[in-house]
């Protein structure tokens, strides 16, 4: 019998510990807003149609590099396995962003009704709509790593996910802000999809093309791509940054804002990982593709998010406040879905008689 062999599975320094920058940029953020409230104002000269053009910039440095990851040609494979397409596919579109609704409904006007007005519990139900409105787009790739995932189909998942999103943002964010009274519009709406996901995909699409034609897939792989890591960083960071200098006023008067915020974020995500992995588990669906179909609905492409909640509603908004809530507990909580599934791998494999794969533990590193 062979012997099985420990795999070391790596995460970057940023990536492992997103949580606690996400931390430091909101005290950095909030000490400065209150500390300097010139600075929020000298910010403020910089704005067009309602959008912080520093924000913008920032905003598409996070989102391009992302979008250069995604390969259309593994559409090609879109027929292969096409059960844990329809998984994913149903679970992040016709039922993530409704249940999204519902749970924040229900914690922000019934169960915290006591605890926050309804002026901010609108604003945190619209930014908890645009995160379940989002499914993860980078992120995911990391997820399904750590879950020993097959990572050429979930580059299929995530490149069907893209394309929905280009025609089903806009609407279903457009009807469920609808439902609760939040007044949204629609060419702020659609012009914050052209700017954060039609502009960048569409680019991200022409640089992978033209340079892996021109360079090789193992130089774009090795060599570029990397290369944007630390933008996507200082860009997410710095983005964080400035909006807790806006919402610095409002985080020293309602600290518990932020875990009123995360509880119905976490039931989420537990939620819609339940369905998806369970939904895979009854379909037989073998671990590497089943786990990626879990990821992509329980974890959110929050840059789309916050991106939206600003154009809509501004940096001092609610609803900013509750899509970066989004970024805080995205990676605890992705991490345990992530334990949960290397947890129950021998269960999945076993029902779907697929051969586990050859690894015994999973050590997380900081590189």
């Amino acid at each position: 019998m062979a012997t099985q062999t420990q795999e070391r599975k790596r995460m970057s320094v940023f990536e492992r510990y997103l949580t606690l920058w996400v931390a430091l940029c909101i005290a950095a953020g909030t000490a400065i807003g209150n500390g300097w409230p010139g600075v929020a104002d000298w910010l403020s000269k910089f704005t067009y149609a309602q959008i912080s053009i520093p924000v913008a910039v920032l905003i598409w440095l996070m989102i391009y590099p992302m979008m250069l990851q995604i390969d259309f040609a593994s559409l090609k494979r879109v027929g292969e396995r096409r059960n844990g397409l329809i998984v994913t596919t149903v679970v992040n579109w016709l039922i993530k962003p409704f249940t999204m609704f519902a749970i924040a409904w229900f914690f922000f006007n019934v169960v915290f009704k006591s605890l926050i007005t309804p002026e901010l519990a609108e604003q945190y139900l619209a930014g908890a709509v645009l995160l379940g409105a989002a499914p993860c787009t980078a992120m995911v790739f990391v997820w399904s790593y750590l879950a020993d995932g097959d990572p050429a189909y979930t580059l299929v998942q995530v490149a069907v996910n893209d394309l929905i999103m280009l025609v089903a943002f806009v609407p279903i964010v457009s009807l469920l802000l609808g439902v609760s009274g939040v007044p949204v519009p629609w060419d702020t709406l659609a012009l914050s999809v052209v700017l954060f996901v039609v502009i960048p995909l569409a680019a991200g699409w022409a640089t992978r093309v033209t340079l892996v034609k021109s360079h090789g897939q193992e130089w774009f792989d090795t060599s570029f791509l990397p290369r944007f890591g630390p933008a996507t960083i200082v860009a997410l960071l710095a983005t964080l940054v400035i909006i807790f200098i806006f919402q610095g006023e409002i985080i020293v008067g309602n600290p518990l804002h932020i875990l009123l915020i995360a509880v119905p974020l976490a039931i989420q995500t537990f939620l819609i990982f339940g369905i998806a992995y369970g939904w895979a588990y009854l379909w037989r669906i073998e671990h590497p593709i089943a786990a990626p179909a879990g990821f992509i609905g329980a974890s959110n492409f929050f840059e789309l998010a916050v991106a939206v909640a600003i154009a809509l509603f501004g940096l001092t908004s609610g609803a900013a406040l509750a899509t970066v809530v989004g970024v805080l507990v995205e990676v605890p909580l992705m991490l345990t879905l992530v334990w949960i599934a290397k947890r129950t791998r021998v269960a999945v494999c076993a029902r779907a008689e697929c051969a586990l794969p050859r690894v015994d533990a999973v050590v997380l590193e900081a590189r």
